[in-house]
């Protein structure tokens, strides 16, 4: 059996030793903080030590066809990642976890998985990092890929540690680390009404973007909508501050209960607005973050069809409050989940990298404080010049500033792929 000697912290915290197949089986969902589920997970090693550093999480590809590819840029990606921090990792660990479908059992999936795992194995050894373990989790056993002992991995699997009774276990109850359950469970709590207010909902959208679209491609009206928007989510924020605490559990019902659909489809179109998204961005900390959060996880929930790409908006900030905040699991589902709802959304793919690298948020929140005092000194000063006495000029030598040649906002319609509605009934899109 390979022997790992992995710490999960840096010299001055906790460290625990993990030795094994075992014990790195056991650690992956207090590394995560949830259990994943149709996953791949790659943790950065550094040191002698094996200190963990950078990790990422997908799911895998269903068609073998991908793997190949999708090994390439996850090593890739990882790798290139850990350099820019200045900390070009030493080795990794490769987790892939998947349940067994009906019929099917957890050695039928590793062997399925095999394929996989070896794409990624010569892919990182492609860019000189060498695999130190690569496991497959399944139907509550683990492989390994990487060691030939029957003696100690053997063809039918290892049975996973009892919950809570490893060493790992211990050390993160002692710190306060939470497992949250299952991925799958994670995401549901943020998935889209598939309820009957769902048709209530759409209805909703639909009226909201006839409304909005024409004001938002209006430079003037743009303004108007990112003002009533910014408004009425703090006024929403306010509501779910306000409301009787209730247990955690029945929370998001909770919150779901206290927004209208008209309230929740003016906001989420609203926020397809780069700038608007932006501003609401700086409620990142403080007594706003909370209510700020359950605001953008309930906004989430109401991106029904045919509006699920709306929802990477409100994901990508309720993964950037996560973040902001301290809760890295809860960042790194949201902004997954962003990008699942439009890949091609710059601000989620920016911080969902750098949550994996393990950056500190504190220098993007410094920027958006820098952006906020900024407005705020704006306004000030405007307000400083309309109170001074100003001399009076004769009505004929006035001029009527015009806006002829003024530059035009960043600004994108809606876009249409096939089979997609028109922007009246899907809203617009602003920036990313």
């Amino acid at each position: 059996m390979n022997q790992h000697h992995e710490s999960t912290g840096p010299a001055d915290e906790q460290q625990i030793t993990l030795r094994g197949p075992a014990e790195l089986a056991d650690a992956l969902p207090y590394l995560m903080g949830f259990h994943p589920n149709d996953s791949v997970v790659m943790v950065a090693l550094h040191g002698g030590r094996g200190r963990f550093g950078g990790r990422l999480r997908l799911g895998i590809p269903q068609s073998p066809q991908e793997w190949p590819p999708v090994a390439e840029q996850l090593a890739e990606c990882l790798i290139k990642g850990s350099e820019r921090r200045g900390e070009r990792p030493d080795a990794i660990v490769i987790f892939l976890c998947q349940d067994p479908a009906e019929g099917e059992s957890g050695s039928q999936i590793m062997e399925r998985l095999k394929p996989l795992a070896q794409r990624l194995r010569t892919a990182c050894g492609a860019l000189d990092v060498p695999v130190l373990e690569a496991l497959c989790i399944s139907a509550g056993r683990y492989w390994s890929y990487c060691c030939p002992d029957e003696r100690c991995c053997p063809a039918e699997g290892n049975q996973l540690a009892l919950p809570g009774t490893s060493v790992m276990a211990a050390a993160a109850a002692y710190a306060g680390i939470q497992v949250r359950g299952t991925l799958r469970e994670m995401e549901a709590k943020l998935a889209p009404l598939n309820t009957t207010v769902a048709a209530e909902q759409q209805r909703a959208l639909d009226s909201a973007g006839a409304e909005l679209v024409p004001k938002i491609l209006d430079e003037v009206g743009r303004k108007d909508v990112a003002r009533e928007t910014l408004g009425l989510a703090r006024r929403l924020m306010k509501r779910l501050r306000e409301a009787p605490v209730t247990v955690p559990s029945a929370s998001d019902i909770s919150d779901d209960r206290l927004i209208s659909h008209d309230e929740a489809a003016a906001v989420i179109l609203g926020l397809q607005d780069r700038e608007t998204r932006d501003k609401a961005a700086e409620w990142m900390e403080g007594p706003e973050a909370d209510s700020a959060l359950r605001l953008w996880r309930a906004l989430s929930r109401r991106c029904v069809a045919p509006y699920e790409e709306h929802a990477a908006a409100p994901l990508t900030l309720a993964g950037w409050v996560s973040w902001s905040t301290g809760d890295e699991p809860g960042a790194r589902v949201a902004l997954g989940l962003a990008l699942r709802a439009d890949p091609g959304y710059t601000f989620a793919q920016l911080l969902h990298e750098a949550c994996n690298q393990g950056l500190d948020p504190e220098t993007l929140r410094r920027c958006l404080r820098g952006e906020r005092s900024a407005r705020t000194g704006r306004r000030g000063h405007r307000t400083d010049r309309s109170t001074r006495p100003r001399t009076a000029r004769p009505t004929a030598t006035r001029r009527r500033k015009t806006r002829s040649g003024s530059a035009r906002p960043e600004t994108t319609t809606t876009r249409r792929r096939p089979g997609q509605a028109s922007p009246s009934r899907r809203g617009s899109r602003s920036g990313r």
